[in-house]
C-alpha cells in the first residue's frame, strides 16, 4: 500500500491489526459525534494564502516545557500502544527522539516507564490518571522522577470511563472476548507473529505491580473500571504538586474557567482536549474550544491541543487558533499499527513537510509568526 498521509496509515492499520485493536484506536464514545467533530471542525478552518513573501528559510523549531523540539508536536499518550507493534511504545519513543520531539507515555502502556526511558537518550513525558490508590500514584510519580521524565501530563477528564459501544462488538470486552480476540489474531498472521508471539510480555508495565506480571486485557479493563476515582476535585492538583516538582501539564481542559483554575493551582501548561471524543460525546471539538481558552490564558502558560489532527496543515491550524503546540493521538497510533516505528518516523516526516508548505503559503517563516491573523474568518465555518 502506498502511504502518503495519515489517512493512508489508518487504512493500512485496519488491514494489519485484529479488529479489537483497530476499533480500540479508531472508536470513541456513544455515537462518536465528537470524534468526527474534532476532524471536521479543524478541517473547516480556512487559512489566508499570502504571496510574494520570502519563505526560502522555514524554521519549524519550538521549545515546549523547556525541551527543544524540531517542531511543536508531541506524541500523546495512547493506551495499549505496545499491542500495535512489537514493544510498540519503545519503537514510538525511538521514532520521536529521532524526529526531535517528545513522547508522552500512557499510564496503561504495555512497555514500562523504565523500558521506554532506556530506549532513548531523552526521557519521555509521563501521563498519569487520578486513581483510588494514592499510594500507588506516589509510587508512579517516584518512578517518573527517578527517570528524570521531562513533564507530567495529569489527565483529568476521566473520572469514569466513557461508554464505547465498539468494544463489546469488537471483542475487546463482552461475551467470550478472549476467544474472539484469539480468532481475530489467527486471521492476522503478520500481527500474530510480530506482536502476539514475539512482542511478549503483554502485561501493562506501569501497573504490573498491582495487576501481576501475567495480567491480560480482561484484567486491564477490570482494573480501569474499579480504580478511576469519580470523587476527584481540584484539590488533587495541589496534592500532585506536593509529590511532583517538575513541569505539570493538565490534560482534558475544554472550558476557560477550568483553564483559569489550572493556572491558579500552579500548572505549567494545559492540553485542550476532549479525549479524542472517547469520553463525553456531544461536547465541543478541541478546535472550537481552543480560541477562548487561548485568549484567556496563552500569555500565562503553555497551551497544547489535541483532537482531529491528521496533517501538518492541521498542526498549523491549531497554532493559528492559539496553541503553542499539539499532541498527536490516533495519527501516530495508526502509523505504529501499520508499519511499526518506521511508520511513526514516516508520519512525522510527512507532518513536518506539510507544516513547511502550510507555513510558506501563509507567509510564516517561524512558529512564532503563526497566529490568528492567518485565519480567513470569511472562509472558515463559523460557530
Amino acid at each position: 500500500m502506498i502511504i502518503a498521509s495519515a489517512s493512508d496509515f489508518r487504512a493500512a492499520a485496519k488491514q494489519r491489526l485484529p479488529r479489537f485493536l483497530f476499533d480500540y484506536i479508531d472508536g470513541a464514545a456513544y455515537a462518536e459525534v465528537t470524534s468526527r467533530r474534532n476532524v471536521d471542525d479543524l478541517a473547516a478552518i480556512a487559512l489566508r494564502q499570502r504571496v510574494l513573501t520570502d519563505v526560502s528559510q522555514i524554521d519549524t523549531s519550538a521549545t515546549l516545557f523547556g525541551q527543544s523540539c524540531r517542531m511543536p508536536v508531541a506524541l500523546g499518550p495512547v493506551g495499549l500502544s505496545g499491542m500495535y507493534a512489537r514493544r510498540g511504545e519503545v519503537q514510538a519513543m525511538r521514532a520521536a527522539t529521532a524526529a526531535g520531539i517528545p513522547l508522552c507515555l500512557s499510564t496503561v502502556s504495555v512497555c514500562s516507564l523504565e523500558e521506554v526511558a532506556a530506549s532513548s537518550v531523552v526521557p519521555p513525558w509521563f501521563q498519569l490518571y487520578v486513581i483510588r490508590d494514592r499510594g500507588f500514584m506516589i509510587e508512579l510519580l517516584a518512578r517518573a522522577r527517578a527517570l528524570q521524565c521531562c513533564a507530567l501530563v495529569f489527565t483529568v477528564d476521566m473520572p469514569v470511563p466513557g461508554a464505547r459501544y465498539r468494544d463489546p462488538h469488537s471483542g475487546l470486552s463482552g461475551p467470550n472476548a478472549p476467544l474472539r480476540r484469539f480468532a481475530q489474531a489467527l486471521m492476522h498472521p503478520r500481527w500474530a507473529m510480530d506482536v502476539g508471539l514475539l512482542g511478549r510480555p503483554h502485561s501493562l508495565g506501569n501497573i504490573s505491580s498491582v495487576l501481576g506480571a501475567k495480567s491480560g486485557l480482561n484484567d486491564f479493563i477490570g482494573w480501569l473500571s474499579k480504580n478511576f476515582d469519580p470523587s476527584v476535585t481540584w484539590k488533587e492538583l495541589g496534592w500532585i504538586r506536593e509529590h511532583w516538582d517538575g513541569k505539570l501539564i493538565i490534560k482534558g481542559i475544554l472550558d476557560p474557567d477550568d483553564a483559569a483554575e489550572a493556572i491558579a493551582l500552579g500548572a505549567d501548561g494545559l492540553i485542550v482536549s476532549n479525549h479524542g471524543g472517547r469520553q463525553l460525546d456531544g461536547v465541543v471539538s478541541s478546535a472550537r474550544a481552543l480560541p477562548d481558552i487561548a485568549a484567556r490564558c496563552k500569555d500565562r502558560m503553555t497551551i497544547l491541543a489535541d483532537g482531529g489532527i491528521r496533517s501538518g496543515l492541521d498542526v498549523v491550524r491549531m497554532l493559528a487558533l492559539g496553541a503553542h503546540g499539539v499532541m498527536l493521538g490516533r495519527a501516530w497510533a495508526y502509523a505504529l499499527g501499520a508499519r511499526g516505528g518506521a511508520g511513526v518516523s514516516q508520519l512525522l516526516s510527512i507532518i513536518e513537510a506539510e507544516m513547511r508548505v502550510a507555513m510558506a503559503l501563509t507567509g510564516c517563516t517561524t512558529i512564532d509568526a503563526v497566529g490568528p491573523h492567518i485565519i480567513d474568518r470569511h472562509g472558515s465555518v463559523q460557530k
